[in-house]
């Protein structure tokens, strides 16, 4: 009796050894097979992405107000000769100097177009484009738009590897991105991340709404290509925001479909067209949302309306909420401007608005905007203005507007 009931837990223990060899080893994480390999789509597109460097003729800059520089002493004074030693005999530091800057680029086309931002080139005297098998050219600049940050530039070349172009309207928040460029002048660094956010509104960017990223952009990336895991540019590295001037985590890119508009006409005119009609717009916030008997606050809410612009040769009025534009909801006043810049001048354009709660459509022509120094500015009584969109100003409601609305 007492053989069994050893033999027993001899049995037991021997079952739970053998269960131990028989339970499957646990799988890897899935997260830790979807991580994606870049390699191929670095060495794919690489040899497409250029090292841009520019010489602008900056001037020196002058000495606090009411200050004069005085007069080098006669003889053979100590000042004299350090005169002598830096700036030659008898030479004044010049009024101007040479400035050299770094970014990056991307070819667009196989004879030499190159799309880069227009920050990059800006007052360049002479750029220089430098491609990964280490051949140099000269480029000039077809032109170069500020609004959108967008410049094209030619080098004379033949045969050169380009770029595939996607499509950010399928850009998904949380998808893989890589970027490659020149940051601090270290050619052809890629860096990975993901999409953080669509459609960002910048100060003074109005008419470009931003892909947000978290890759790892720098000085010298200004200009490069943003692509997505098949190899096609969405975007163009543009900005970043910073309190110590490098990257903290927030990188904005130009969607490349904005970009290949303006290159377009950039090619075809030097300049830029948008649309515009001559308002000023703010959000809807909830209080006023109530106030108009809307649900929620969504919206761009009319607060001026500009003399002789396209809005006031329409039915358009002050406190009509623009809920959508052209088939296009409009959830912000921020989402507006891009779609009314983009709008050829001339066309006729429809706007859902909502005015005393009920829903309404009109219609509106589209005019040219004005350049940027010919735009009307209405005065601001509640602080500093925001920029100008759709040559519209983003301004606090006064209290007599509140009372009117």
């Amino acid at each position: 009796m007492r053989a069994n009931c050893m033999r027993a837990p001899a049995a037991t223990l021997f079952g739970l050894w053998m269960l131990v060899f028989v339970l499957p080893v646990p799988a890897a994480p899935a997260v830790l097979r979807v991580l994606p390999d870049f390699v191929p789509l670095v060495e794919s597109s690489a040899p497409a992405v250029v090292n841009i460097s520019t010489t602008q003729m900056v001037k020196r800059p002058a000495g606090p107000p009411g200050v004069e520089m005085p007069e080098a002493p006669e003889g053979n004074a100590p000042f004299n000769d350090f005169l002598r030693r830096y700036f030659g005999e008898d030479e004044l530091p010049p009024e101007f100097f040479d400035n050299k800057s770094l970014g990056s680029g991307f070819l667009i086309s196989p004879d030499g177009y190159i799309l880069t931002c227009a920050h990059v080139v800006e007052n360049a005297t002479e750029i220089l484009v430098r491609l990964t098998d280490r051949r140099e050219f000269t480029a000039k600049v077809i032109g170069a738009d500020r609004r959108s940050d967008v410049a094209l530039l030619k080098i004379d070349a033949a045969g050169l590897p380009q770029v595939r172009i996607g499509d950010p309207a399928k850009v998904r928040v949380g998808e893989w991105v890589l970027a490659i460029g020149s940051p601090f002048g270290f050619e052809s660094s890629a860096t990975a991340g993901i999409v953080s956010a669509k459609g960002r509104s910048l100060p003074r960017e109005n008419y470009v709404p931003f892909i947000q990223t978290d890759v790892a952009i720098n000085p010298g990336n200004s200009g490069g290509p943003l692509f997505n895991l098949q190899g096609e540019v969405i975007g163009i590295n543009s900005q970043i925001y910073s309190r110590t001037g490098g990257f903290m985590g927030l990188s904005f890119a130009v969607p490349i479909d904005i970009a290949m508009q303006v290159s377009k006409q950039l090619k075809a005119s030097g300049r830029v067209k948008r649309g515009w009609i001559g308002v000023t717009i703010q959000d809807v916030t909830r209080e006023l949302a109530e106030s108009f008997g809307m649900k929620r606050p969504y919206g761009a809410l009319i607060a001026d309306v500009l003399p002789d612009g396209p809005a006031a040769k329409s039915d358009l009025r002050v406190g009509d909420v623009v809920v959508e534009y052209e088939t296009h909801r409009v959830d912000l006043s921020a989402d507006l401007p891009p779609l009314v810049g983009q709008t050829a001048p001339g066309a006729h354009a429809k706007l859902g608005i909502i005015r005393n709660g009920q829903t309404r459509t009109l219609s509106i022509t589209i005019a040219e905007l004005p350049e940027e120094t010919g735009e009307t500015r209405p005065e601001s009584p509640s602080g500093p203005e925001r920029p100008g969109v759709l040559g519209m100003q983003l301004k606090d409601l006064t209290p007599a507007q509140r009372k009117q609305l």
